[in-house]
């Protein structure tokens, strides 16, 4: 290995005869070249150049010459010589000589079998200085050369000489004679003055610039020209392919011709580094006066008395707005803008309004983002896991994200939107997802937003205006890429002020959210980094356009099994830790959280779960407190100065009474108060806690005991729920009221259903001939219990069928069976949404058996496995399918129908 400085320095062999030998020994350079009167420092330390210097110069009294040679890697570029594959050594490309400087340079041994490529041409060198150490504690052998060059040659035949090479050269510098004849031709002469005058004016640049180049002017006198071609370029740095180019100008007249063009090079980019150099002094220079002249501000006064340390602030927010990392174009305006505010005195109207707008840009998180995690699948499945139980569908798509994000780290978020029931974790579904991406979070409250300036900002000409809660949010945690919950995306509304939902098209479409122009700012920002993750109870009152930007993810309810694992390995722990409990004061079985669930709650989420069970732990609690028990004292305990507390203390080694150093945390504190036994929750301690049991089991039995009544099944923003149809025939004109807060939807099914039943009177045995009204005499009422709750939809048309012709049968439906779909007035049963939450809710009320259409058997697939395998579905593909599995022993009239 080499290290090698080249320098420029008066030659004194240049006048010389060198006689060359017919072989020399090689020395190979990589990717660097020597030319001629070029002088060179390197150092020797892989064993082949280590072996030939030895050999040819330490051992030798008169020193000899040896032959540089420039090689390169076979992968570089096409053979330009002979091919040889043994150990070379390589040179660096930085290079320098000029004035008399050096650089190392380090020439590493390649690998045995790497093959090189020799250059056909090389350089003649003589060994000025040449001085041997030994490395410690290897004991390695080094040596130090500093070679000249002297000229050009040819190789002939390349060959080995033990671990070094040896080739046979022939000269390629012209004779005395032949180079006075060169001297002669006017090409040539013009060649050199136009290269001693580009050189020239090189050197006065240089004068300029590094006040030295003296010993420099005295080379162009004294130095043959074709000579000073070679020391002249041997100063520039220049690619390896323009080292061997001017190597291969054995003509002088091709190597002045392209000496003077890289001397011409390197005064051009000199004077273009002088150019710039004399730019930025002079900017300098204005700062340096402006500074001055605020200092002379600042004294005069001073001496006003008028000092303040409102400049100060200002300096301080300019540095503030350049460590904001702005776009140019924005940077633009907020410096002119706070170039107006600067001129403007602290009692102006505009001044502050000013000010906290720059204060904004200057907090804005332009560039600034949070570092993410390693994205590790695994460690990111186990965090959703620990965080949430269930919801797989949900946890798919974020670990799907999270693997494409691994792929490609620059890949556009998703703007997921969860839409679900009250309390089945979309909030905190949106936190875990930060937590697992390693980002921020920050979230929007979107219920109730009837004004679009909540989402764009205010226009700063109104009086007390803001940026909009987008910007808002960024500011307040400071980094460009946050996760950004918007929380209740359903429930914006629209007046005069504008439409929020439109506002968030901008926001939510990844083609438009680059340049967000929020009305207080005035300038674009760019909402591209940020994940948006939108939750809903309901996608109805969402707008269609708004909905297609988002990909929607629905929550369904749990089942009781679900919620009976969320509340043993989540809620109950958060309980007791947030009433100060442990395990040690209050157990909870399963088999009464069991009981808690059925009889306590029949909800989607676990809200109501999580308040009954924080029921018993204050009930818990209440008992603790009040227990009375003796307590040791503890050491920590601090020193009570009173006559009578030293007298108790005297007497005996207990107290009723202990002083908790301050900075104990609650879980120590508990942990001095002590019970015999925990206390373990029972039916007795529920129905005392929480009351007599709010759900039965028996409720759909007792409901549908007398005819006329069905269970149905209707979706809600809560998730699914049962509906029970009552349906009562009396005296009348013929009339069907219908009562129940009932939307248009719903009254129309039930028109369709009596239309069907009418018609079909006479085939289910309803009436005993053709043509006779069921109706004449009496009205028809039908009611939807739970009158204050609003209801529609077409889901309903099967249940009303089967409450009416119970009714006119005087046959019961079967207690353990509910149904939905919608009806024609053919008889068809189609299809209807929300099978999940409506399959759930029919197994919360403990039903086995439910009707579906058939064209719905494919959302069976999101019911999960174990709520299938309790219950029985049955499909119905016209009404009479229905009729048959909603009665005993299927209709009891089959006999009469005529199908």
């Amino acid at each position: 290995m080499f290290k090698k400085e080249t320098k420029v320095q008066r030659i004194t062999t240049m006048a010389e005869s060198v006689e060359l030998p017919s072989r020399l020994a090689i020395l190979p350079f990589r990717n660097k070249v020597l030319l001629p009167g070029a002088i060179i420092r390197i150092r020797c330390t892989s064993p082949s150049s280590v072996k030939l210097v030895e050999q040819e110069l330490w051992q030798r009294e008169e020193k000899g010459l040896i032959g540089i040679l420039p090689v390169r890697d076979a992968a570089e570029i096409k053979p330009l010589g002979p091919v040889v594959s043994q150990g070379t050594d390589s040179v660096d490309q930085s290079a320098k000589v000029l004035g008399g400087s050096s650089d190392s340079h380090k020439l590493e041994t390649k690998k045995p079998n790497d093959v090189v490529h020799w250059h056909s041409r090389g350089v003649a060198a003589r060994a000025l200085h040449l001085s041997r150490g030994v490395e410690k504690p290897s004991g390695r052998v080094t040596y130090i050369v500093v070679l000249e060059g002297l000229c050009r040659f040819s190789v002939q035949e390349l060959s080995t000489r033990g671990t070094y090479h040896t080739a046979r050269i022939s000269s390629l510098e012209m004779t005395k004679t032949e180079m006075e004849q060169v001297e002669q031709d006017p090409d040539f002469i013009m060649l050199s003055r136009q290269f001693k005058a580009t050189a020239m004016e090189l050197i006065s640049a240089l004068e300029l610039k590094q006040k030295t180049g003296g010993r420099t002017k005295v080379l162009l006198d004294t130095v043959p020209v074709h000579k000073l071609a070679d020391i002249f370029v041997a100063s520039f740095e220049i690619s390896f392919e323009e080292q061997l180019s001017m190597l291969d100008s054995v003509d002088p007249k091709v190597r002045l011709s392209k000496a003077t063009e890289l001397v011409d090079r390197h005064l051009q980019s000199i004077r273009v580094a002088e150019k710039i150099s004399q730019k930025v002094e002079g900017q300098l220079s204005k700062s340096q006066k402006e500074f001055l002249l605020r200092q002379q501000m600042r004294a005069i006064k001073e001496e006003l008395g008028d000092n303040d340390d409102d400049e100060d602030d200002l300096v301080a927010l300019e540095r503030k707005m350049q460590g904001a990392g702005m776009p140019q174009n924005i940077w633009k305006h907020a410096h002119r803008e706070l170039r107006r505010l600067k001129k403007m005195q602290p009692q102006q109207p505009g001044y502050t309004s000013s000010r906290v707008y720059l204060e904004l840009l200057a907090d804005l998180p332009w560039q600034r983002a949070s570092e993410e995690l390693e994205l590790d699948l695994r460690a990111a499945r186990k965090r959703l896991d620990s965080d949430h139980y269930g919801l797989a569908k949900v946890k798919q798509r974020i670990i799907e994200y999270l693997a494409v994000r691994k792929l490609k780290p620059d890949a556009r978020g998703p703007v997921l939107c969860f839409v679900g029931p009250p309390g089945v974790g979309k909030t905190s579904l949106a936190s875990s997802i930060a937590a697992a991406l390693g980002r921020k979070f920050v979230r929007i409250s979107l219920g109730g937003v009837k004004d679009e300036a909540d989402i764009r900002g205010h226009r700063r000409t109104y009086v007390g205006s803001m940026p909009g809660r987008l910007i808002d949010g960024l500011k307040r945690v400071a980094v460009c890429n946050p996760v950004m919950l918007l929380d209740e995306v359903d429930k914006t509304g629209s007046d005069v002020r504008g439409d929020p939902a439109s506002a968030l098209l901008e926001v939510l479409d990844p083609e438009q959210n680059k340049t967000f122009n929020d009305h207080y700012l005035n300038v674009p920002f760019d909402l591209s980094k940020v994940i948006f993750v939108a939750t809903a109870n309901r996608m109805q009152p969402i707008p269609p356009p708004l909905l297609d930007r988002m990909e929607v993810i629905e929550l369904p309810g749990y089942t009781p099994e679900e919620k009976l694992q969320i509340a043993m390995h989540h809620l109950i722990p958060r309980v007791l830790d947030q009433h100060g409990l442990s395990s040690e004061f209050l157990q909870v079985p399963e088999e009464m959280v069991k009981l808690v669930i059925q009889r306590y709650t029949r909800e989607a989420g676990v809200r109501n779960l999580e308040r009954n069970l924080a029921a018993l732990a204050r009930a818990a609690a209440v008992k603790v407190a009040e227990q009375e028990q003796v307590v040791p004292l503890n050491k920590g305990m601090r020193g009570l100065a009173t006559p009578l507390m030293e007298n108790r203390l005297a007497d005996s080694t207990e107290v009723e009474m202990e002083v908790i150093p301050m900075g104990v945390n609650s879980r120590e504190i508990s942990n001095t108060f002590k019970i015999a036994s925990p206390l373990i929750v029972d039916e007795a301690m529920l129905e005392k806690v929480l009351g007599p049991p709010r759900f039965d089991d028996r409720e759909a039995a007792d409901r549908v005991s007398t005819p006329g009544v069905s269970v149905g099944l209707v979706w809600t923003s809560f998730g699914g729920e049962v509906q029970f149809v009552e349906a009562t025939a009396m005296a009348g004109k013929g009339e069907l009221h219908l009562t129940g807060q009932l939307g248009d939807v719903i009254k129309e099914s039930a028109q369709i259903a009596l239309t069907w039943v009418r018609a079909r009177a006479t085939d289910f045995g309803l009436a005993t001939a053709d043509g006779i009204n069921l109706l004449e005499g009496r009205d028809v009422h039908v009611h939807f219990p739970a009158g204050a709750v609003p209801k529609d939809g077409p889901s309903a048309g099967v249940t009303l069928v089967t409450a009416l012709v119970s009714l006119f049968s005087k046959k019961r439906v079967r207690s353990d069976t509910a149904m939905t779909g919608e009806m024609t007035l053919r008889g068809l049963v189609l299809p209807v949404g929300g099978v999940k939450d409506k399959v759930l809710a029919a197994h919360r009320h403990g039903i086995k058996r439910v009707i579906l259409p058939e064209r719905n058997l494919k959302d069976l697939v999101e019911v999960p496995s174990s709520v299938l395998a309790n219950m029985e579905i049955l499909i119905a593909k016209r009404m009479e399918d229905v009729l048959d599995n909603a009665f005993e022993g299927g209709c009891p009239w089959r006999q009469h129908s005529k199908l």
